[in-house]
Protein backbone atom coordinates (compact mmCIF):
# COMPACT_ATOMS: atom_id res chain seq x y z
CA UNK A 1 0.00 0.00 0.00
CA UNK A 2 1.48 3.14 -0.88
CA UNK A 3 -0.04 6.89 0.76
CA UNK A 4 -0.50 9.98 -1.76
CA UNK A 5 -1.25 12.79 0.82
CA UNK A 6 -3.99 11.40 3.34
CA UNK A 7 -5.87 8.83 0.72
CA UNK A 8 -4.07 5.30 0.33
CA UNK A 9 -3.90 3.04 -2.75
CA UNK A 10 -3.51 -1.22 -2.75
CA UNK A 11 -1.21 -2.30 -5.09
CA UNK A 12 -4.05 -2.17 -7.86
CA UNK A 13 -4.42 1.51 -7.42
CA UNK A 14 -7.86 1.54 -6.22
CA UNK A 15 -7.54 4.12 -3.42
CA UNK A 16 -9.76 4.86 -0.29
CA UNK A 17 -10.48 6.89 3.05
CA UNK A 18 -9.92 6.16 6.49
CA UNK A 19 -12.90 5.79 8.71
CA UNK A 20 -12.53 8.97 9.83
CA UNK A 21 -13.41 10.44 6.19
CA UNK A 22 -10.42 12.54 4.83
CA UNK A 23 -7.94 12.36 7.19
CA UNK A 24 -6.97 8.39 6.52
CA UNK A 25 -6.62 8.05 10.12
CA UNK A 26 -7.99 4.13 9.53
CA UNK A 27 -7.40 2.68 6.50
CA UNK A 28 -9.17 -0.40 7.08
CA UNK A 29 -12.69 -0.67 7.26
CA UNK A 30 -13.07 -3.98 9.45
CA UNK A 31 -10.60 -4.30 12.65
CA UNK A 32 -9.36 -7.69 13.48
CA UNK A 33 -11.97 -10.68 13.86
CA UNK A 34 -14.69 -7.99 12.75
CA UNK A 35 -16.08 -9.64 9.29
CA UNK A 36 -16.62 -12.90 11.68
CA UNK A 37 -19.37 -10.60 13.99
CA UNK A 38 -20.74 -8.52 10.86
CA UNK A 39 -21.48 -11.71 9.11
CA UNK A 40 -22.77 -13.43 12.19
CA UNK A 41 -24.54 -10.51 12.86
CA UNK A 42 -26.23 -10.50 9.46
CA UNK A 43 -26.82 -13.94 9.31
CA UNK A 44 -29.16 -13.46 12.73
CA UNK A 45 -31.17 -11.45 10.69
CA UNK A 46 -32.27 -14.62 9.09
CA UNK A 47 -30.46 -17.20 6.41
CA UNK A 48 -28.80 -16.04 3.43
CA UNK A 49 -26.34 -17.26 0.86
CA UNK A 50 -22.55 -15.83 0.67
CA UNK A 51 -23.10 -13.46 -2.32
CA UNK A 52 -26.44 -11.85 -0.68
CA UNK A 53 -23.93 -11.43 2.61
CA UNK A 54 -21.37 -9.68 0.23
CA UNK A 55 -23.88 -7.56 -1.10
CA UNK A 56 -25.23 -6.29 2.61
CA UNK A 57 -21.75 -5.60 3.82
CA UNK A 58 -21.00 -3.20 0.69
CA UNK A 59 -25.35 -1.92 1.49
CA UNK A 60 -24.52 -1.35 5.01
CA UNK A 61 -21.25 0.47 3.92
CA UNK A 62 -23.38 3.09 1.59
CA UNK A 63 -20.76 1.29 -1.53
CA UNK A 64 -17.45 1.97 0.70
CA UNK A 65 -16.34 -1.32 1.71
CA UNK A 66 -16.58 -4.04 -0.83
CA UNK A 67 -16.70 -7.62 0.30
CA UNK A 68 -14.76 -10.54 -1.64
CA UNK A 69 -15.15 -14.16 -2.29
CA UNK A 70 -12.07 -14.38 -0.67
CA UNK A 71 -12.42 -12.66 2.73
CA UNK A 72 -16.43 -13.49 2.62
CA UNK A 73 -16.52 -17.77 1.98
CA UNK A 74 -13.62 -18.46 4.62
CA UNK A 75 -14.67 -16.96 7.44
CA UNK A 76 -18.25 -18.79 6.57
CA UNK A 77 -16.70 -21.54 7.06
CA UNK A 78 -14.27 -20.45 9.90
CA UNK A 79 -18.09 -19.63 11.62
CA UNK A 80 -19.33 -23.26 10.51
CA UNK A 81 -16.60 -24.82 12.19
CA UNK A 82 -17.03 -22.56 15.52
CA UNK A 83 -20.37 -24.18 15.35
CA UNK A 84 -21.72 -20.71 15.33
CA UNK A 85 -23.71 -21.12 11.91
CA UNK A 86 -25.21 -24.27 9.88
CA UNK A 87 -25.23 -24.44 6.31
CA UNK A 88 -27.66 -26.03 3.95
CA UNK A 89 -28.04 -26.37 0.10
CA UNK A 90 -31.14 -24.83 -0.91
CA UNK A 91 -31.86 -24.16 -5.21
CA UNK A 92 -28.14 -24.67 -5.91
CA UNK A 93 -27.00 -21.98 -3.10
CA UNK A 94 -25.61 -22.81 0.05
CA UNK A 95 -27.45 -20.85 2.98
CA UNK A 96 -26.05 -20.21 5.94
CA UNK A 97 -28.01 -20.08 9.20
CA UNK A 98 -27.41 -18.85 12.95
CA UNK A 99 -26.83 -21.64 15.63
CA UNK A 100 -27.89 -21.11 19.31
CA UNK A 101 -24.22 -21.07 19.64
CA UNK A 102 -23.91 -18.43 16.97
CA UNK A 103 -26.82 -16.36 18.85
CA UNK A 104 -24.90 -16.97 22.20
CA UNK A 105 -21.21 -15.35 20.76
CA UNK A 106 -23.47 -12.39 19.09
CA UNK A 107 -24.98 -11.50 22.31
CA UNK A 108 -21.38 -11.44 24.15
CA UNK A 109 -19.95 -9.27 21.90
CA UNK A 110 -22.79 -7.22 21.37
CA UNK A 111 -20.98 -3.97 21.75
CA UNK A 112 -18.84 -4.56 18.87
CA UNK A 113 -21.27 -5.42 17.03
CA UNK A 114 -23.06 -2.53 18.37
CA UNK A 115 -19.83 0.13 17.01
CA UNK A 116 -18.85 -2.22 13.77
CA UNK A 117 -22.16 -0.93 12.34
CA UNK A 118 -22.06 2.42 13.91
CA UNK A 119 -18.64 2.66 11.75
CA UNK A 120 -20.48 1.47 9.12
CA UNK A 121 -22.82 4.33 8.96
CA UNK A 122 -20.38 6.93 9.57
CA UNK A 123 -18.57 5.49 6.29
CA UNK A 124 -21.32 5.31 4.14
CA UNK A 125 -21.46 9.21 4.66
CA UNK A 126 -18.16 9.11 2.57
CA UNK A 127 -19.06 7.52 -0.34
CA UNK A 128 -18.89 10.36 -2.84
CA UNK A 129 -15.02 11.08 -1.73
CA UNK A 130 -14.27 8.07 -4.43
CA UNK A 131 -16.31 9.83 -7.35
CA UNK A 132 -13.92 11.12 -9.76
CA UNK A 133 -15.08 14.96 -10.05
CA UNK A 134 -14.77 14.67 -5.79
CA UNK A 135 -10.75 14.57 -6.60
CA UNK A 136 -11.21 18.19 -8.17
CA UNK A 137 -11.97 19.55 -4.40
CA UNK A 138 -10.49 16.85 -2.53
CA UNK A 139 -7.36 19.11 -2.37
CA UNK A 140 -9.09 22.53 -1.40
CA UNK A 141 -11.21 20.66 1.49
CA UNK A 142 -8.24 19.62 2.86
CA UNK A 143 -6.16 22.76 3.38
CA UNK A 144 -9.22 24.23 4.77
CA UNK A 145 -9.63 21.79 7.03
CA UNK A 146 -6.09 22.36 8.34
CA UNK A 147 -6.26 26.10 7.63
CA UNK A 148 -9.08 25.78 10.36
CA UNK A 149 -7.25 23.69 13.03
CA UNK A 150 -3.97 25.96 12.59
CA UNK A 151 -6.62 28.61 13.40
CA UNK A 152 -7.79 27.37 16.46
CA UNK A 153 -4.37 25.89 17.83
CA UNK A 154 -2.07 26.92 20.66
CA UNK A 155 -2.48 29.16 23.25
CA UNK A 156 -3.84 32.35 21.31
CA UNK A 157 -7.28 30.54 20.41
CA UNK A 158 -9.43 32.27 22.20
CA UNK A 159 -13.41 31.15 22.46
CA UNK A 160 -14.23 33.65 20.07
CA UNK A 161 -11.64 32.49 17.69
CA UNK A 162 -13.00 29.33 18.03
CA UNK A 163 -16.24 30.62 17.18
CA UNK A 164 -15.71 32.47 14.61
CA UNK A 165 -13.66 29.34 12.86
CA UNK A 166 -17.40 27.28 13.57
CA UNK A 167 -19.04 30.06 12.04
CA UNK A 168 -16.98 29.94 8.46
CA UNK A 169 -16.92 26.09 8.24
CA UNK A 170 -20.52 26.08 8.86
CA UNK A 171 -21.36 28.56 6.63
CA UNK A 172 -19.64 26.91 3.96
CA UNK A 173 -21.32 23.94 4.70
CA UNK A 174 -24.69 25.75 4.30
CA UNK A 175 -23.35 27.13 1.27
CA UNK A 176 -22.20 23.70 -0.35
CA UNK A 177 -25.93 22.24 0.89
CA UNK A 178 -27.60 24.37 -0.75
CA UNK A 179 -26.47 23.63 -4.16
CA UNK A 180 -26.94 19.86 -3.89
CA UNK A 181 -30.25 21.03 -4.83
CA UNK A 182 -29.86 23.04 -8.07
CA UNK A 183 -28.30 21.89 -11.20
Amino acid sequence: MMVCGTRRFNRRGHGHWGEFGMMGMRARFFGPGEVRLALLSLIADGPKHGYELMRQLEERSGGIYSASAGTVYPTLQQLEDEGLISSDSKEGKRVYAITDAGTAELKREDETVRRIWWRARRWAGWRHANDPDAAEVRGPAERLVKAAFRAVAGESASQERIDKVREILERAMRDLEGMRDKP
